[in-house]
């Protein structure tokens, strides 16, 4: 399972040389050959009382989970699998949601900055290229109270190996890069960023909303939105609130959003 030469390890040491410093948020680096779900790794990890800054990566994951429970499945050494501990014990409760909306802008920015792809948002936790899905986020709260992050982030998916058709990758994207430490490095070094920034402002959102307006996919687009109780809803994707929630205007006027599952629409559709 893990012999492509064309998928090289994460280097561990590496990794913890290049990001763990006095002062940093990140404190502790692990690499996985394998686990069921490096959220689930860091979760116990959280329970047990493990500080702030615990990232842990894996090779592979057997049961790796995305949003509203679905799987994320990819072959070994093909994407980045990363999770981590934050503990931002000074933000209210009520602004921890936006974390779920940092997180994939601090993907994006990475994956704009090393691999000069014109990566965008779509609310509320992917990153795509032209519609086509990049990477997922899966945010979880323990008790703690903790913040787990969980990062999927396809670097050399092939076409063959896609799970679905608007699937991407980086190599598929032309990416200047696909290995697989450079990113992982640039995604930790843009998510502490922003998440320290975020942190010093007691969780105020003004501190990420431009960047987010900017390279959101999903503001000013026609959109159809599955709701949590199945039902559908369509409109324009006008505005975040101070929640986080997505302010869609619809034919019944504003409805504020906290959670869905997002298709951007097309002219013709």
């Amino acid at each position: 399972m893990f012999g492509n030469l064309d998928r090289p390890p994460l280097d561990e040491r590496f990794l913890r040389g290049r990001l763990i410093r006095p002062g940093a948020l990140w404190s502790q680096i692990d690499v996985l050959a394998e686990t069921e779900s490096t959220n689930a790794v860091v979760a116990a990890a959280a329970r047990a009382g493990a500080p702030e800054g615990l990232l842990v990566a894996a090779e592979y994951q057997s049961s790796g989970r995305g949003r509203l429970g679905r799987t994320w499945t990819t072959p070994a050494r093909s994407a980045l699998l990363m999770s981590a501990l934050l503990r931002p014990t000074g933000v209210s409760a009520a602004r921890w949601p936006w974390l779920g909306l940092l997180v994939p802008l601090a993907v994006a920015a990475a994956v704009r900055r090393v691999g000069e792809i014109p990566a965008q948002v779509k609310w509320p936790n992917d990153v795509l290229v032209e519609d086509r899905k990049l990477a997922g986020i899966l945010l979880e709260r323990v008790d703690g109270p903790a913040a787990i992050v969980g990062i999927g982030l396809n670097v050399t998916l092939r076409a063959d190996e896609r799970p679905t058709d608007v699937a991407t990758s980086l190599a598929l994207e032309g990416s200047a890069t696909t290995d697989r430490v450079t990113v992982l490095a640039a995604v930790a070094r843009e998510l502490a960023t922003r998440y320290q920034l975020w942190v010093d402002a007691e969780g105020d959102p003004s501190v990420i909303l431009p960047e987010y307006r900017e390279l959101s996919a999903t503001l000013g687009r026609s959109v159809r939105v599955e709701l949590p109780d199945g039902k559908f809803l369509e409109g324009t994707a006008s505005e975040l609130d101070h929640d986080g929630r997505l302010v869609v205007l619809t034919a019944d006027g504003p409805r504020a959003l906290a959670a869905g599952d997002v298709t951007h629409l097309r002219a013709t559709e």
